[in-house]
Formats: C-alpha cells, structure tokens, sequence
C-alpha cells in the first residue's frame, strides 16, 4: 500500500515537471495575425500579448480577454481533476 502511494507520488511529481516545463515553451510561441485593420500577437499558452485595432492599441481587450481565458482555464482545472481521481491519483 506505502510502495503504491509512494509511486503515485512519484508519477505526480513527475507530471508536474512536465507540464511546467511544457508551459515554458509554450510561453516562448508567439503567432501574429492581421485582418482588415485588426492585429494581434498571442502566446501559445494562449496570452494575448498585444491587440490593436485600426492601429490602436487596445489593453481593455486584451485584458478582458485574457480573464476569460483564465476562467476557462480554472473550469477546465478543476474538470481534470475530476479525471485526476478517476486514474488514481484522487487520494493523493
């Protein structure tokens, strides 16, 4: 029973490295796009880094953008958690 748990957290640990180090990389993508007067660079852990419109900067956008984003992603946190438990890993 110690051995499994212990293993588990291993696993987890492990996991959790990855992912930090996937995060970072995909920190340092960043696509740019342009259409019909409207720009914008985007990280690709999915940031919106700058968002123009006709040429004018728009931060209020981009800010409210990127909070949607960061709410999507607190749902979607706690939904593979749910996962997370169902594969074992519920009672660390």
């Amino acid at each position: 029973m110690f051995d499994k748990t212990v293993d588990k957290v291993k696993n987890f640990n492990k996991l959790r490295k990855t992912q930090s180090e996937m995060k970072k990389q995909m920190e340092q993508i960043f696509v740019s796009n342009e259409y019909h007067g409207m720009s914008i660079l985007v990280r690709g852990d999915k940031k919106i880094e700058k968002i123009s419109l006709n040429g004018i900067e728009n931060k209020e956008l981009k800010d409210f953008l990127n909070d949607s984003m960061k709410q999507v992603d607190k749902k979607l946190e706690k939904q593979m958690r749910g996962h997370l438990g169902d594969l074992g890993f519920g009672d660390l």
